[in-house]
């Protein structure tokens, strides 16, 4: 007869393996270690302060703590994937340590709010990198800005030659995006940095405990109010989800633009040979494979935040096990936006720019054709609708003469329509390219002067901060 009991153990032990694999989260929240260590340092102070533990207690369970951070920091820490979280995985190293009055740590709070507690630091502090990391860029924006707002580049609506602004102009549309972003994560920022310690489990704790003493000594402004949303709370994951696929939607708008600009049709720019790749049998070829792949990482970056929304939409209150799925997206997101800024600002410091393609390109697609129009609103008295008429008239010359209206002659243009017979010479500095891009001087537009003004007031919000 067959022995199976040495067959039934073995796939016992094999069930467990598998269980402790699929139920660990221990292998990606280990980086939350310096929060949790901080956080029951914090916590194990309020314990002796409200007479729960002693003082002897608590400098037992700090200086273990410290000992467990100096291990991990080291690479010295055995992690043991049967203490499930890197919460249990402190503890049980905390009670080798120290014996039983580890075991005191516990006391008023639960792994509901203490996970809650270490990914909401986590989340704040990346808040705060970020913002830097934005900052760094916009800066960045602004150099290059402040040599070239004379810089002619053709302004284009719907990929098409529209009207020329000046090449600042066109990056500070950018900072524009980054500051924005800059806010987003500061209010964020500003709205959730509550304390969730003290919460416990989802109703709060018998124990006489001091949250506002735990709130100011981990850095944030209060403790939450409502233990039961507190710990079912993933809103400031979420927050820092979107607020970095917001950037990331950016950084690909900018993307896309480089990959144009980089091209021979357009040969705007040049990326530099360090942030390019040559092809693998084309050596003549120079690829932009850093801003292809900025543009690339965006859609992981997306994927994360509807990862999280959907494990959230239909949860109960208050703590359920699906949240363990909160912290992997958040920890790829936030090192994909990290470093996405980081080369993407290298990018921006080092290509080169050529202004004489620029200049050229301008003098496609009839790009101060609205001066005209506008010319003969402000000066004849004419409906615009009539002018728009009367200046498409001088477009469909000027492409037969296979001439840009910039470079029409007096006598052409006035041969264009009965209303254009005596017309002022000044049409001619009127349609120049760059009177044109100086002619759009209303507050935001593109004009030298109110670029600089942009470039002044972006100078200020950076010194404020």
């Amino acid at each position: 007869m067959q022995d199976i009991s040495k067959k039934t153990k073995f796939l016992k032990d094999e069930n467990n393996r598998l269980l402790d694999e699929f139920n660990s989260s221990l292998l990606f929240d280990k980086q939350l270690y310096k929060q949790d260590i901080k956080g029951s340092i914090v916590h194990s102070k309020m314990l002796f302060l409200q007479n729960i533990i002693t003082k002897e207690d608590q400098n037992s369970i700090e200086k273990g703590l410290l000992k467990i951070e100096d291990e991990i920091d080291n690479d010295i820490f055995v992690f043991n994937i049967k203490d499930e979280d890197i919460h249990m995985a402190i503890e049980s190293r905390l009670i080798d340590i120290i014996g039983d009055v580890a075991k005191k740590l516990h006391t008023a709070r639960s792994r509901n709010d203490q996970v809650c507690t270490d990914f909401s630091l986590y989340i704040q502090d990346k808040n705060k990198t970020i913002m830097n990391k934005l900052k760094t860029i916009i800066k960045s924006f602004l150099d290059i800005s402040s040599k070239h707002t004379t810089t002619l580049l053709p302004g284009m609506t719907h990929l098409q030659h529209a009207q020329p602004i000046n090449f600042a102009y066109h990056m500070l549309a950018y900072a524009n995006m980054f500051k924005r972003d800059y806010e987003r994560f500061d209010s964020s920022f500003n709205r959730n940095n509550l304390c969730v310690l003290g919460s416990a489990a989802l109703s709060g704790t018998s124990h006489n405990i001091d949250r506002f003493y735990t709130a100011s000594n981990l850095g944030f402004d209060n403790p939450t109010q409502n233990a039961l949303d507190s710990v079912s709370n993933r809103d400031f994951a979420l927050e820092i989800l979107f607020n970095i696929s917001m950037v990331m939607m950016h950084i690909s708008r900018l993307s896309e633009e480089l990959i144009l600009w980089s091209s021979y049709e357009f040969g705007f720019i040049s990326i530099s040979n360090e942030y390019s790749t040559t092809s693998s049998i084309m050596p003549q070829k120079k690829n932009p494979d850093v801003p292809e792949l900025l543009r690339g990482k965006t859609g992981r970056v997306y994927g994360n935040l509807m990862s999280l929304l959907t494990v959230m939409k239909g949860l109960p209150l208050a703590y359920n096990k699906d949240t363990q799925e909160d912290k992997e997206g958040v920890f790829d997101s936030v090192k994909t936006i990290e470093i996405s800024l980081d080369i993407l600002n290298e990018v921006i410091k080092t290509m080169s720019i050529n202004k004489e393609n620029m200049q050229k390109a301008c003098q496609v697609g009839h790009l101060s054709a609205t001066n005209l129009a506008d010319y003969l609103v402000q000066k004849s008295n004419i409906p615009f609708r009539t002018a728009y008429y009367i200046t498409k008239d001088v477009v469909n010359i000027a492409n037969n003469l296979n001439k840009d209206v910039s470079q029409l002659t007096i006598d052409e243009i006035r041969a264009c329509n009965k209303e254009l017979s005596n017309i002022n010479e000044e049409i001619l500095d009127i349609l120049n390219l760059d009177n044109s891009m100086n002619s759009k001087d209303s507050y935001g537009g593109t004009s030298t002067k109110q670029t600089l003004l942009q470039i002044d007031e972006f100078n200020n919000w950076i010194n404020s901060l």
